[in-house]
């Protein structure tokens, strides 16, 4: 998790009407019924739900949202933001199979000024539905630090949605981060189901983290993973492919592959998403 976790937005910041059209106000992605998911869909978002509900830390978190949730709405990161007192203040966290540094795309978030109040006042603005906005429209973040993040990941479009109180005010704030072609009115109607279950396992995962502090377990054995296949599990946290992986540790990809085969049989996973999940809950590899 970064360091900054939590940072008061700009109060004199306040984004103009055209900006607030600029992130896709005008624009009513939020029409979707149930029709809208095929019934394979259907099917996905019910298991992921349900995953949701088992969600009780940080690995989890990472485990489910980069593992099972990327097939029904597929993103190359998730931005969270929790508001975290008055005058407005967000805790944010990012996660990311593909960034060299998720970090990097929270603090961008913050300290880029348009960013997050201008994805606020918008979602406001649409009476708390989706944005859905491709970056290269976005005149305000031209240039900036949160735009250079996105495209060294390859998004092009963002899908925005939180949950709010009885009062109107801000609890959490999602971004994923999609890279273009996927239906916008689809990927808004996913984000309007999956959003509220995103913010109850978030909280129960950071309440974990909370609860743990000061009663940390000591780290697993790590005796049936060997150095160099938590060497490799490193680079598949960061992203890297078989053939990169053989290129850094100068090993074929076929051994890498070998070697990544190993691991998913003793951390008893069936993908690379869980397999980093998984070593992230036993401590093999620590962020």
């Amino acid at each position: 998790m970064m360091q900054l976790s939590k940072h008061e937005l700009p109060p004199r910041y306040e984004p103009d009407a055209g900006l607030a059209a600029d992130y896709g106000v005008d624009k009513d992605f939020a029409t979707g019924v149930a029709e809208t998911l095929s019934v394979v869909e259907q099917e996905s978002l019910m298991l992921n739900l349900d995953a949701s509900l088992r969600v009780h830390s940080r690995p989890h978190f990472f485990s489910w949202t980069q593992g099972m949730l990327q097939s029904l709405l597929r993103h190359e990161a998730l931005i969270c933001a929790l508001r975290s007192g008055e005058p407005l203040s967000l805790s944010v966290d990012s996660f990311a199979m593909n960034a060299a540094d998720p970090t990097m795309l929270s603090e961008a978030f913050l300290r880029d000024a348009p960013v997050a109040p201008g994805f606020l006042k918008a979602w406001e603005e649409r009476r708390f539905r989706p944005v859905v906005c491709e970056v290269d429209d976005l005149s305000a973040l031209a240039g900036g630090a949160f735009a250079r993040e996105l495209d060294g990941i390859g998004a092009t479009r963002l899908v925005a949605h939180g949950v709010h109180d009885s009062d109107g005010k801000t609890e959490s704030f999602f971004t994923f981060a999609c890279m273009p072609g996927a239906d916008a009115h689809r990927q808004a109607y996913i984000a309007q189901l999956v959003v509220p279950f995103l913010h109850s396992a978030w909280i129960r995962a950071r309440m974990s983290g909370r609860t743990r502090e000061n009663d940390a377990p000591k780290p697993a054995k790590t005796s049936t993973i060997t150095p160099r296949e938590q060497e490799i599990l490193r680079w598949i946290y960061l992203g890297k492919s078989n053939f990169e992986i053989g290129a850094i540790l100068t090993i074929s990809p076929l051994t890498v592959k070998n070697h990544v085969q190993k691991i998913l049989r003793k951390l008893n996973v069936v993908n690379r998403a869980q397999a980093v999940g998984k070593a992230l809950e036993l401590r093999i590899l620590t962020l």
